[in-house]
This record gives structure tokens, sequence and C-alpha cells, in this order.
């Protein structure tokens, strides 16, 4: 018999349960051209209002994940895994924690995506490394992940294929805050990266795509059980957005950022404990550690020891940065023509910041996309960011704005003022909300 796409999507606009060889041929069909476009955007719209069950979810992952090639890492001597972020502002933890990983002798092949939206993207920053291939052929990929233990790159274009043209559909037709096909989008380039264990920092707050608990811990569990049901061994942590991650936002700052995090030279305190806290679920997963708290020893010794430093620095060289990064990465990351220091208006203890706020300030500074076609400074951003707590007045700074011309400089600076509120004390947020794992 046939096989009729509009019959599926029929089929869930009415909200029936769809079989998993439905799905399957849905997208290998999306995927070779025989489904159109409208009828992937219809899909999309039935599966926004209808939802989709844990079996479908996992079915449209697993079908999105074999659009294309699926990796193959069986010829390593150590376990492999990697670490996924639903994205937020100062949010640098990837730099960090994969050359962390792989100082514990954990492999990452980490396929990373651009900024989206008021969020920063892993491959915008590493761009303003100069030399910096985000986009490298298989054979350099492997050889990179098997030489310095990490790799950090971009979806290559026979990855998960489906997964990148349905998501240029939602993009344009109101679909991207669906939760199962949020899922299905992360988790089908992460099964077909061929790792063997994952874990999820699901943000929550003000700088979040998911603002509420509520809703983020749906996302979590979401993920985490329909990439346990495909196979692939996931945990989730919730951790907080409310403020920026890091003191830093814009590409080539949280890059000097991480450099500084990764020699000791500077660590902010929350950064360190969310990034370390990852780090170490993942050491219990692959068994390099019993218990999350020696997986945090492991981590630690790792960072402190400048083992992951020197696998930072040999990832960078390998993918064709400079050999001398770390050492000289003031002669290699551009500085802005502007910089001048952000006060608040008036002072006070900064009692709340709206952190989407502060997200689209970079982005006006010509440090995000307004339209996928724009083209990044790496230059530009905040530095030196306060975060909850902190007092200001007329001599204390809330921020350093680094910026092209004093027009973006301008409008920067009003709308990180207006992202800051001051009061007589701060709410307070833990920063690691929840942990969601598999039998939850």
């Amino acid at each position: 018999m046939a096989f009729l796409p509009q019959e599926v999507i029929i089929r869930k606009r009415n909200g029936e349960e769809l079989a998993a060889d439905e799905i399957g041929q849905f997208i290998a069909g999306f995927a070779s051209g025989t489904v159109s476009h409208a009828q992937a955007a219809a899909f999309a719209m039935a599966t926004y209002f209808r939802d989709m069950t844990m079996p479908e979810r996992v079915a449209l992952t697993l079908a999105m994940r074999d659009s294309g090639t699926v990796l193959d890492w069986s010829d390593l001597d150590g376990p492999v895994a990697d670490k996924h972020s639903t994205g937020g502002v100062g949010d640098n933890v990837s730099l960090m924690l994969a050359p962390i990983l792989a100082a514990m002798g954990i492999y990452v092949p980490m396929i990373s995506g651009r900024g989206l939206g008021h969020t920063g993207g892993t491959l915008d920053k590493f761009d303003a490394i100069p030399g910096y291939q985000t986009s490298p052929d298989n054979d350099l990929f492997r050889k990179v992940v098997r030489e310095a233990g990490c790799a950090i790159i971009g979806q290559t274009t026979d990855l998960a294929p489906a997964d990148k043209t349905l998501y240029a559909v939602r993009d344009v037709t109101g679909t991207v805050e669906s939760i199962p096909l949020i899922t299905a989008s992360i988790l089908s380039k992460k099964l077909a990266a061929g790792i063997g264990a994952l874990i999820l920092d699901v943000k929550t707050g003000t700088g979040a795509f998911m603002p509420t608990l509520e809703k983020s811990r749906e996302l979590a569990k979401s993920l985490v059980q329909v990439s346990n049901g495909a196979g692939l061994k996931t945990t989730a942590l919730i951790t907080d957005m409310n403020e920026p991650l890091a003191s830093a936002a814009g590409n080539g700052l949280e890059v000097r950022n991480a450099v500084d995090f990764l020699t000791g030279t500077h660590q902010d305190v929350r950064l360190r404990e969310v990034t370390l806290g990852l780090c170490a679920e993942l050491a219990v997963m692959t068994g390099k550690a019993a218990t999350p708290e020696a997986g945090l020893l492991l981590a630690t010794s790792a960072l402190d020891s400048g083992r992951a430093t020197q696998r930072f620095s040999i990832m960078v060289h390998a993918l064709g940065g400079p050999a001398d990064f770390v050492e000289r990465m003031d002669d290699y990351l551009a500085p802005a023509p502007i910089v001048l220091d952000v006060f608040a208006q008036g002072q006070g203890t900064i009692s709340a910041i709206d952190t989407r706020g502060v997200g689209m300030a970079v982005v006006a500074l010509g440090g995000g996309r307004a339209t996928p076609t724009d083209s990044i400074d790496h230059r530009v951003g905040f530095d030196r960011l306060l975060g909850l707590g902190a007092v200001v007045d007329s001599h204390t700074p809330i921020a350093r704005i680094h910026a092209a011309d004093e027009a973006s400089a301008a409008d920067a600076t009003a709308r990180l003022r207006a992202a800051y509120t001051l009061g007589d004390a701060a709410s307070s947020n833990p920063l690691i909300a929840d942990r969601v794992g598999p039998t939850e």
C-alpha cells in the first residue's frame, strides 16, 4: 500500500497516536524530498497542538537520527560522552567542560550550534579564534577527538539532515516551542554523533526558553525519557538562568572568560559549580566514578592541575587555531573600538535581572543575529557583569560594554540598564534547581 503523508498529518491533527513506521516513513520522505515542506509544516503544527506520546517522541527522534550518517567511535579506548545546554546568556560551559572531561579520560565529540534568539552559540564563540575550523571533514574531526580527547564543531551536512531542514520549517511557522519537536531536534543530533552518555543542562528563569521551573522540568523529563528510550544513557540538571552564568556575555569575551577559567586566572563561582557538577554526573554515567562526589573530585583535579588547559590548547591548534592561543590570547582576540563602564540608574542592591534583556543587548551590539543571514561581530558584548545581590552606586558599574560604535553602545547601554532592577534585597534562586534521572 502506497504511503500517503497527508494521512499521517490528518491522524496527528485528529489527536491519534502514530505508529513508529508511519513517523519513520514521513521523516524519510521529508529527507528524500517526497514529503514537501508544506506537509512538514502541517505535521509540525499538528504536533504542536496535539502533542506526542513518549513512544512517538522516541520514534521521531530515531527517524531523524537515521536520516543521515551515524558515527561510530568503537575504535577509541575510553567512554564517549557529550553535553547539551538548552541555551542561556553567558553560558560558555562547553568551552571548559569538554577539555575537563578529556583530561578525565572521557572522549567528547561535541556537535554544537550557533546562537538562537537572545542566547549565545558555542560555534560563534569559537569563530572568535583565528583559524579555528568549526566545519572540519570527518577525518579531521576523528583525528582531533583521538588526539585531544575532545573536538567542538558544528553539525555536518550528513548528520541528522532531516532535523536541520525541519528546524528551518519550524523557525518560520511558529512551531519552535513544541516540546516533542524540541526533544527530537536536540537528541537526533546527539544520537547521530554516536556517543554513549549525555548530560543535559536545562535552563530555567528569565534567560531561558523555558522560563518557569515547571516547563523546564517538563522539557527535561521528555529529553531524559526519550533519550534513554532510544538507547542513550542520559541525565539532566535544571540550572538557574535568572542571571547570566558567566560575568561575560559576547563571543570573544566569553572565550577570554573561558581561558581565564581554565588557567585559574579568574573563575566565576556559579560557572564553576555548574561546569564541575555536569562533569561529575558524566563521570558516574561513564563509569569513571562511583558517586557524583567522587566524580566532582576527578573533575576538580583535571581542572586545577592544568590538564584541562592542555587539552583545550591541543584541540584549538588541531582545528586550525594558534598553538599559543592560551598564552597569547590578547594578541589573537580583537578588541572592540569602544570600551566603557555602564552604571545603573540609581543605587541599591541588584534584586532582579531580565537575563533575556541582557542577551538582546548583546544582539543589539552586533554580537548576535537579528536575522539568520546576519554576520556577527565577535569583539562586542559585556564583561564584568554583576549578578544578583551585588550592591551598586555611582562609583560601581554593573558591567563594562565593548561596542563597535557609539550608536550601538548607547542602544545596548539603555537595554542593559533596563534589564537590571535595584531594590533592598535580591531574590534567591538555587543554582542547580533539580536533577532528572532516567527513572523519573
